[in-house]
């Protein structure tokens, strides 16, 4: 069964009877189409690994290697519509699939920050660590820094804490320090700030976790 490529429904003749388009035409409109979800797809991905910076989420990490998988499947549909596009083959499913895939990237990036922008500062929970690392790659915007850090999670080793250039620099492998973390509006746990143990002036921290800073 031959189907219209702009409208879905079955074409007997050179003509759909439903949206008037011949196969050319249909063609024309449905690719043009799918470049415009394209390009709304791709705007998404490139401001999702900028909004999840702000309110960093502690498993920041596997979101993005998700986030990746996601992008690159979305990529390979589009390239096997444009395929059967110009083939004159329309497919329902494979176009389902790609248009409920095009918000995805606003819809994480609208989750992040609603889970840091209404959590309240009186949730930060405070837990003392050390310094077993750190990783930096350097981008065209902000880059990727990385410190490693012992977890305080029964199911974790590290923890990944997506910190800034300044905290960056501040802290090296083998320094004691106090990680404040957030449970999130959402309940995404993320990383609020993270000090050096003993503080400003000689305070100290709590050394229980989950205990706030004592000066």
């Amino acid at each position: 069964m031959t189907r219209c490529l702009d409208c879905g429904a079955e074409l007997n003749g050179a003509q759909c009877t439903v949206c008037g388009l011949t196969p050319a035409a249909a063609e024309l409109v449905f690719r043009r189409r799918l470049l415009v979800q394209t390009a709304i797809f791709l705007a998404g991905s490139l401001l999702f690994p900028y909004v999840s910076q702000i309110y960093a989420p502690l498993d920041i990490d596997a979101m993005l290697v998700f986030f990746g998988v996601v992008f690159f499947v979305a990529l390979a549909m589009a390239v096997f519509l444009d395929r059967g596009a110009r083939a004159r083959k329309d497919l329902p499913l494979l176009r389902h699939l790609f248009t409920g895939l095009i918000p995805v990237p606003f819809i994480f990036s609208v989750a992040l920050f609603l889970n840091g922008r209404m959590d309240s500062p009186k949730h930060v929970a405070y837990h003392n660590s050390v310094v077993d690392g750190r990783y930096q790659m350097k981008g065209v915007v902000r880059g990727t820094r990385r410190l490693f850090v012992d977890s305080w999670r029964p199911d974790r080793r590290f923890e990944r804490l997506a910190v800034d250039s300044d905290d960056f620099d501040r802290f090296h492998e083998g320094d004691k320090i106090v990680v404040g973390v957030e449970p999130g509006a959402l309940g995404i746990p993320w990383f609020y700030a993270v000090y050096r143990q003993g503080g400003p002036n000689g305070a100290y921290w709590g050394p229980e976790n989950g205990t706030s800073p004592q000066n």
